[in-house]
């Protein structure tokens, strides 16, 4: 059985309305966090029903980039969901696009992150979910239900995997770090300049890429998450998480937005001089 955040009551739409007891409390952070884990639950039902599916449909997206029946059910049944029990969100999801809501809120869908791993029957894969406030991402939840393991946070809450709290390493030091990467191929959108001067500063590196490295980071196994082509929706749900285990979470730039199309997610002490070596300014 996955760790989860308590759930939402199914029945009346009123079972699962952010609570607003105090003024101003309606966006309350920590309140939203039922409400996406009712959503994560349901999305690992899909994900794990087509995971490792015999005649698994794929389609290849404009960018050449894959797209599965999983993906397309799983956004499908979010913004549904999302329609009945909170009429006043906006959305923004990779398959589906931008959905205008009555408020300043809106919630932010990847699918299934790691696609490519999910079609090749790998079992890093994982639904991102994650809710903007004012432009401000303020909650978020992972779920890897192939790896049995679920994050979540919210602003001033804390990060947790499960139950566990989160906390990034303590290291201080480049050369005792831990670097976790993605693709260094010409696919995709190939590696990042400087990342080979980075590997050659650190202690150790490992590839597991997507959204997998980033949530290592904030449980503290590593030190160094490098994404170097990212969308806000890829984005968003890992960024609150990071940072509210302790770390840092910005663009190669070193700009701190979801809408900055990369991601560098680090313990914290060590992200200036990670950014100086991926720059070349070092």
């Amino acid at each position: 059985m996955l760790p989860r955040v308590a759930h939402c009551h199914t029945g009346r739409r009123a079972a699962c309305s952010v609570p607003s007891d105090q003024p101003g409390d309606s966006l309350r952070a920590e309140a939203w966090l039922p409400f996406l884990s009712d959503l994560a639950d349901r999305a690992d039902e899909i994900a794990l029903r087509c995971f490792q599916k015999p005649g698994l449909r794929v389609e290849e997206k404009p960018d050449l980039s894959p797209v599965t029946e999983a993906d397309q059910a799983i956004e499908t049944m979010v913004r549904a969901l999302a329609r009945e029990r909170h009429p006043e969100l906006g959305l923004l999801g990779e398959e589906q696009g931008t959905a205008t809501g009555a408020g300043d809120a809106r919630l932010i869908i990847d699918p299934i992150d790691g696609t490519r791993n999910f079609v090749r029957g790998i079992p890093i894969f994982a639904t991102l979910l994650a809710l903007e406030s004012e432009g401000e991402v303020v909650a978020g939840v992972v779920s890897a239900p192939a790896l049995r393991a679920r994050w979540h946070a919210a602003r001033g809450a804390g990060a947790f995997r499960g139950g566990r709290r989160l906390r990034v390493s303590a290291v201080r030091a480049l050369e005792h770090a831990q670097l976790f990467h993605g693709n260094l191929g010409a696919g995709e959108a190939g590696p990042p300049r400087g990342i080979m001067r980075l590997i050659g500063r650190v202690e150790r590196t490992r590839g597991f890429g997507d959204f997998y490295q980033h949530m290592l980071v904030a449980e503290g196994a590593g030190e160094i998450g490098v994404d170097p082509v990212m969308h806000p929706w890829d984005i968003a749900a890992l960024q609150v998480i990071v940072e509210e285990a302790g770390g840092r979470a910005t663009t190669v730039a070193g700009e701190r937005s979801i809408y900055g199309g990369s991601l560098v997610t680090s313990n914290g002490p060590l992200h200036q001089a990670i950014l100086e070596t991926l720059t070349g300014t070092d």
